[in-house]
């Protein structure tokens, strides 16, 4: 849409099953690109589509002269997780299983009902034995899955407990602390879960004191899969501690940033005028740019076959940057001025009256003529 052409070149021959191009840029307005069995975006004239390959790491092109479309069907390699955002709220009171509001600090998770103390931040663990226990003084705190190196998926759930209340007076504060269960499969006095290593403490008004915007779980280890550092990011208020009329952990914002290998299963054209690629594993990946030019002098183009166009002397070099945007699966509308062609139709129309009258004219006075000779 707007005032631009696609650049395209022609392939001349074919040596060893792929195309041999000219080597010199063509314009066109068709838009009718589709992948062909090696790779390349060919229009409905046979013309292939010219861009500039996007940068994965920077989300730039990687230079400034348009080559040959090329989409690679190659996987996209899994990526590891590095980072967890997780928000939440926590109830200010916890509904657990032991909790009893007529018993103060029954909400409590007591480390003196386990065999080694749970509150230890950084080394602080839950044997498999007493699980039992600290299920019933802790609110789950939702789950997420993340990726090893190799792309395989890892499930990590959290759990919150709270340690310590205000209301108990004194010097006593509101705070919590997170685990992850580390081992699913662990019985007897093997750990199963493990202390996040940070202490959330919180203020009257609900809020962190002091602020937590992240944490770094240290060598986070599930199941056996070395996930090795993850960052926990919370941002600004992400964790917070208002009342809950359930009492319970809500969840407010989960994702992290790894995902699986994946193949290629989709391409498509963004208003931005970039490439996307679709992978089965969910990623999107922007793959080339695909630039507009245009002309000082668009009539004087050189046509040729298939709605293609050539630069002249007269139409001057291409312009790169035309104004103008990329629209997929779209057919251009006319450009025609419908009151300009039917004012032309009209004074066509005149003229070939005339001349037909003229004719008539001119075959009656040759009709005469042959009449007086007789």
């Amino acid at each position: 849409k707007g005032d631009g052409y696609f650049m395209i070149e022609e392939s001349i021959r074919e040596t060893d099953g792929q195309p041999v191009f000219l080597g010199v840029n063509r314009y066109t307005r068709r838009g009718d690109f589709s992948l062909d069995r090696h790779g390349y975006l060919v229009n409905g004239s046979g013309y292939y589509l010219k861009g500039m390959e996007i940068d994965a790491a920077t989300g730039n092109p990687k230079g400034s002269l348009p080559e040959v479309v090329k989409i690679s069907t190659n996987f996209l390699d899994a990526k590891a997780s590095t980072a967890i955002t997780y928000k939440a709220n926590l109830a200010a009171y916890p509904n657990t299983t032991n909790s009893d509001e007529n018993t103060p600090g029954s909400e409590l998770l007591d480390p003196a009902g386990f065999t080694s103390n749970p509150l230890v931040a950084g080394t602080g663990t839950v044997i498999a034995s007493d699980e039992d226990n600290f299920l019933k003084s802790s609110l789950a705190g939702g789950a997420i899955t993340v990726f090893d190196k190799t792309g395989a998926p890892v499930n990590v759930q959290f759990r919150w407990a709270k340690t310590d209340a205000k209301t108990l007076g004194g010097t006593h504060v509101d705070s919590w602390e997170m685990f992850y269960l580390s081992d699913s499969t662990a019985t007897g006095a093997s750990t199963k879960w493990t202390n996040a290593g940070q202490s959330y403490v919180f203020g009257a008004n609900g809020q962190l004191s002091p602020a937590i915007s992240s944490i770094t779980l240290s060598n986070l280890t599930v199941n056996g899969n070395n996930l090795g550092a993850i960052n926990l990011n919370h941002g600004s208020n992400g964790i917070t501690q208002f009342a809950d009329a359930n009492g319970i952990v809500k969840t407010t914002d989960i994702y992290q940033d790894g995902y699986s290998s994946g193949e290629l299963s989709n391409i498509a054209v963004s208003d931005r005028g970039r490439i996307l690629g679709t992978f089965t594993n969910g990623q999107s990946l922007e793959m080339y740019e695909v630039p507009l030019a245009s002309f000082n002098a668009d009539n004087a183009l050189q046509k040729l076959n298939g709605s293609a166009l050539a630069e002249t002397r007269e139409s001057g070099t291409a312009i790169m940057g035309a104004q103008g945007t990329v629209v997929a699966r779209a057919i251009e509308g006319s450009n025609a001025d419908i009151a300009d062609e039917f004012t032309k139709l009209i004074v066509t129309q005149q003229a070939y009256s005339a001349s037909t009258r003229i004719i008539t004219t001119g075959d009656q006075m040759l009709q005469e003529a042959i009449n007086m000779k007789r």
